[in-house]
C-alpha cells in the first residue's frame, strides 16, 4: 500500500485478532456440533428418510445439536471472517445477530419469571409429549433416563405419567411386559448393585403408593427441577450474567473494530500524481485526467 497516506488513524491489532481468535474456535466448535448431529442422524436413518425428522412425537436431541452449532458456526464465520479481512458489513452482521440472542435470552428470562404458572404447564406438556415418544427414539430414551436418574424423579408430576406410554400404562389390552411399570431410571440407586437392573420398574405401579417409594422415585421432575433451580440460584444466575457479559463485550469490540475500519477508509488521502505508479502509454491521457 506504498503511496497511500492516512491521517494518523488504525485499525487495532489487538482487537482484530483477538475477535478472530475468539471466533475461530467458536466456528470450529459450532462445526463440530453440526457433524456430530448429522453423524447421528445417519446413524439413525434420517438422513436416507428426511420426512421421519417431523415423525417423532417428542424431542429428537439431535435438534439441539444442530442448531446450537448452527448458530455457533454463523456467528463464528462472520466475526471471524469479518476481522480477519475486516469486512464491516461481516462485523455489524455479528453485532447485530448477537445482539438478537441477547435481547431473545433476556426477553425469554423476563417471561419466565413472570408467568411462572404458563410455563409450569408448558413444561408438563413438554414432558408428557416425550413420555409418550420414549421408546420411539434411542436418544430421546437416553435423554429422559439421563433426566430421571439425576433429578430423582418420575414422569412430569409422578410415576402415574408413565401411563401415557402405550408400553407402560395399565390398561388389560396392553399385552407388555413393562405394563403398569416404569422405566429403570425411575428406580432409586442401591449402592451395593454394580450393575443397573434394568427390570426394576416392572408392575411396580401396580403396587400401592406407601410400597412404591420403596422402590421408585415417586417425586416429578417439573418439582424436582424447580427445587434444583431454587438450590442453584445463585449458580445459575451467575452463568447466565457471565453470559450476558461475554456477548455485550463481544458486541462492543466488533463496533469498536468496526469504527476503527470505517475511521482509516475516511481518512484516506488519495497519493499525489507523481508517486503513482501509471504505464508509460497512459500517463499523459492521466496527467490530463487528473489534471
Amino acid at each position: 500500500m506504498s503511496g497511500n497516506h492516512f491521517k494518523g488513524h488504525e485499525v487495532s491489532c489487538c482487537i482484530k485478532y483477538f475477535i478472530f481468535g475468539f471466533n475461530i474456535l467458536f466456528w470450529l466448535l459450532g462445526m463440530a456440533l453440526v457433524g456430530i448431529g448429522l453423524w447421528a442422524w445417519s446413524e439413525k436413518g434420517v438422513l436416507s428418510n428426511i420426512s421421519s425428522i417431523t415423525d417423532l412425537g417428542g424431542l429428537d436431541p439431535v435438534w439441539l445439536f444442530m442448531v446450537v452449532g448452527g448458530v455457533m458456526f454463523i456467528l463464528g464465520f462472520a466475526g471471524c471472517i469479518g476481522a480477519l479481512r475486516e469486512n464491516t458489513f461481516l462485523l455489524k452482521f455479528f453485532s447485530v445477530f448477537l445482539g438478537i440472542i441477547f435481547f431473545l435470552e433476556l426477553t425469554t428470562g423476563v417471561l419466565a419469571f413472570v408467568f411462572k404458572d404458563w410455563i409450569k404447564d408448558q413444561l408438563n406438556l413438554f414432558i408428557n409429549n416425550n413420555i409418550r415418544a420414549y421408546r420411539d427414539d434411542i436418544d430421546l430414551q437416553n435423554l429422559i433416563d439421563f433426566t430421571q436418574d439425576y433429578w430423582e424423579c418420575c414422569g412430569a408430576f409422578g410415576a402415574d405419567d408413565w401411563n401415557l406410554n402405550i408400553y407402560f400404562n395399565c390398561t388389560d389390552g396392553n399385552p407388555s411386559r413393562e405394563k403398569c411399570g416404569v422405566p429403570f431410571s425411575c428406580c432409586t440407586k442401591d449402592p451395593a448393585e454394580d450393575v443397573i437392573n434394568t427390570q426394576c420398574g416392572y408392575d411396580v405401579r401396580a403396587k400401592s403408593d406407601s410400597e412404591q417409594k420403596d422402590y421408585i422415585n415417586v417425586k416429578g421432575c417439573v418439582p424436582q427441577f424447580e427445587k434444583w433451580l431454587q438450590d442453584n440460584l445463585t449458580l445459575v444466575a451467575g452463568i447466565f450474567i457471565g453470559v450476558a457479559l461475554l456477548q455485550i463485550f463481544g458486541i462492543c469490540l466488533a463496533q469498536n473494530l468496526v469504527s476503527d475500519i470505517e475511521a482509516v477508509r475516511a481518512s484516506w488521502v488519495p497519493p499525489p500524481l507523481s508517486m503513482r505508479r501509471l504505464p508509460p502509454h497512459s500517463s499523459k491521457k492521466a496527467s490530463a485526467y487528473y489534471s
